[in-house]
């Protein structure tokens, strides 16, 4: 989970535009979004090379504040082992910028593992439309209806749901409600959670 740390990044940026954010509203507005998104609403003043710009820098910020705090979410190295056992495939989605999605993989040592990286980067459109996960689906060769999908942001539940794919909500930024309200079938604290087992995971 990086959203800390963007949260004190974006918060400490939009002071200087005159806006004070506290973590609803970074939650409600910025949680999930892309850097674009995020410009255009909250910076309508900044041409769209002025709002990248800022982008670029917040992310660069962002890869030296978090490059000695990354760790796997607890049980995920367990999930991912377990989804191998099984021989499933595995993909990643993400609304993150590529030299982020990149950055965080490798530190995390799972650059290896995950073959099919779906980011909002190389599509029209990221998170919340659906087209991220109906990507995925069509890269791994599978149906909506086979597929399960983690997220922990609202844009990316939206994404999900959207597309049909059973959505479990991951509640490390967001409330169980607020989550279930979106539309995941199921919500977990993180990895370790025992609700997975009654979804017939980590058996």
């Amino acid at each position: 989970n990086t959203d800390l740390i963007h949260f004190q990044l974006w918060q400490q940026l939009l002071q200087g535009y005159g806006l004070q954010i506290d973590h609803p509203f970074y939650q409600k507005h910025i949680s999930g979004r892309t850097n674009d998104t995020i410009c255009q609403n909250l910076l309508p003043q900044l041409s769209p090379a002025e709002g990248n710009h800022l982008g670029i820098v917040k992310e660069a910020e962002f890869r030296e504040l978090a490059q000695h705090q990354l760790q796997p979410m607890p049980g995920l190295l367990r999930l991912i082992e377990w989804i191998q056992l099984q021989d499933l495939k595995l993909a990643v989605v993400s609304n993150a910028p590529r030299l982020n999605a990149e950055f965080i993989l490798k530190t995390i040592k799972l650059d290896q593992i995950f073959k099919v990286v779906i980011l909002a980067d190389d599509l029209p459109v990221g998170k919340p439309d659906p087209l991220p996960y109906q990507e995925a689906l069509r890269r791994l060769d599978l149906a909506a209806e086979m597929a399960v999908v983690f997220e922990d942001s609202p844009s990316g539940i939206r994404s999900a749901v959207a597309a049909g794919i059973t959505t479990i909500g991951v509640a490390s930024t967001h409330a169980h409600s607020t989550l279930y309200d979106l539309g995941a079938t199921l919500v977990i604290d993180d990895f370790t959670d025992e609700k997975l087992l009654q979804m017939g995971l980590l058996t």
